[in-house]
């Protein structure tokens, strides 16, 4: 850190000199005297004091920096020495922040598997008003719910708020399986809001938030930084951390998955071998970003299936330094690597497995995260659209773009689906009669982006996505023309 007396030598230096230091994209630094000349200097030039001294002095506005690595060890500063170097907790700070841990696993699990984060704040956590309950009754995730055949059912999507509502207000759970206090299961539901959280922030101790969105650009403030996720992009923020969401559009629209199981991770790649699918390195993780702001505050917990509020007088992402494995992520879905079939049949699904999140039984999944995205098909005389099946996993769908490659109609961006346990599903009729009748040239399948949630639990269906009127009451009828074409042979 630039100590006060150097601060004040280049204060002189600058003054003398008039110069204003512009940080640009390109790695240079334009130098503007007195004559208004301009030439590039390479930032070599400037030592590292010099450096810190202009970003203080003449600020500007930059695009989000990121890490990467998933499940990797970071470690982030906001103000250069607020990091502590030796130890984890020393007495006294040198800046007078708290030392606070925050644990996403048992302190006794093995060293592969232990998820923690060290922050280092301006006031701890601990100094809050008293919670009171808040009523969202779209929001559920205990309770009983009415008895749901196992009919296979479709939703349209959600429409543009008529109301102002923020991002965790807005929340409607379509399915849920498992609960909070078993920790295992998933929640699936859908947001759409109008504005950002403004003085309000946010927690769930009940589980992560995968966060999908579909229709707007987000900036989700965490304790860890700030990340920027936009449609086909995907944001995970780890269960406990605070968070707040701000809309960049006039409205947003997208998916969650509430998970109170293990915290995903990537999947084993087996015979694929080392590369392919989600590469670990395209996951991106925040810098350290804090507000010293005072105010009044409300900070939302989500527990036990139950929202609740509590007053602060100063910001919560007071964060000035941390170090840790515990934290949000970002991915890109665009830069995911297919794997598909190069002579013939579909392949199962599970080859396109974002992130999974394991049950107690290994290869059984507590949840995967999948997409089918945009890629090739080139298999020969093979029905190419994802075959007819029942299964013993419970599938929930969603689209991000484009069409899916089963449903012809239907099925929109914004819009899901479930298949639960065993109910058989497959393409609509139109879709199958084309690939049946189609010629086995290669195809590239583009403008689309599907989703599952994929659970070995099946869902239960909330009441409230029983009886809105964006349930489908005809979806059945997409696979009533499907045709007998049996023609036995003697």
């Amino acid at each position: 850190m630039i100590a006060p007396e150097e601060i004040n030598v280049l204060l002189a230096f600058f003054a003398q000199n008039s110069i204003l230091l512009e940080r640009k994209k390109e790695p240079h630094i334009k130098i503007l005297g007195h004559q208004e000349s301009c030439r590039p200097a390479p930032l070599s030039i400037l030592d590292d004091k010099l450096k810190e001294a202009a970003q203080t002095l003449f600020p500007v506005k930059t695009e989000l920096r990121y890490q990467s690595g998933f499940g990797n060890y970071f470690e982030s500063e906001a103000l250069v020495g607020s990091l502590p170097k030796n130890q984890n907790s020393p007495q006294k700070h040198p800046m007078g922040l708290y030392p606070e841990q925050l644990s996403g696993s048992a302190f006794t699990v093995a060293r592969a598997e232990n998820r923690r984060t060290w922050f280092y704040k301006i006031r701890p956590s601990v100094v809050h008003g008293r919670f009171s309950a808040v009523s969202v009754p779209l929001w559920k995730t205990v309770g009983i719910e009415p008895v749901m055949s196992p009919e296979q059912l479709r939703w349209d999507p959600c429409p543009e708020p008529t109301k102002p509502v923020d991002f965790i207000h807005s929340f409607f759970t379509l399915v849920r399986n498992g609960s909070p206090e078993s920790r295992s299961g998933v929640a699936v539901h859908i947001y759409s809001a109008s504005q950002s959280m403004t003085d309000s922030y946010a927690y769930d101790a009940d589980g992560e938030l995968l966060i999908v969105p579909e229709k707007g650009t987000l900036l989700i403030k965490t304790e860890c930084g700030d990340l920027s996720v936009e449609p086909c992009e995907i944001v995970c923020i780890p269960r406990g951390m605070k968070f707040q969401v701000q809309l960049r559009e006039s409205w947003a629209r997208g998916y969650v998955c509430e998970n109170f199981g293990e915290p995903f991770r990537l999947p084993t790649l087996g015979l694929i071998g080392a590369n392919g699918l989600a590469d670990p390195r395209h996951f991106l993780i925040p810098h350290a970003a804090f507000e010293d702001q005072s105010g009044k505050f409300d900070l939302f917990a989500r527990y036990q299936g139950n929202l609740f509020k509590t007053a602060l007088d100063r910001s919560p992402l007071d964060v000035v330094a941390w170090h840790g494995n515990y934290t949000p992520y970002k991915y890109d879905l665009r830069l995911f690597q297919p794997v598909n079939t190069v002579r013939l049949d579909h392949p199962d699904p599970s080859i396109f497995t974002v992130m999974t999140s394991p049950s107690v039984t290994p290869g059984l999944a507590n949840c995967d995260f999948v997409i089918f995205p945009p890629r090739w098909m080139v298999a020969q005389d093979t029905f190419r659209p994802p075959y007819f099946h029942r299964n013993i996993m419970s599938e929930w769908m969603g689209l991000i773009k484009g069409r899916y490659d089963a449903k012809e109609k239907g099925f929109v961006p914004g819009g899901s689906s479930l298949h639960n346990c065993m109910s058989p599903h497959g393409p609509d009729a139109e879709t199958a009669e084309k690939a049946i009748q189609a010629t086995s040239a290669p195809q590239f399948l583009d403008n689309t982006l599907a989703i599952m949630f994929e659970s070995c639990y099946p869902y239960r269906v909330s009441e409230a996505a029983q009886k809105t009127p964006l349930l489908q009451k005809d979806y059945l009828d997409c696979w009533r023309d499907l045709k007998v074409m049996f023609q036995p042979r003697a």
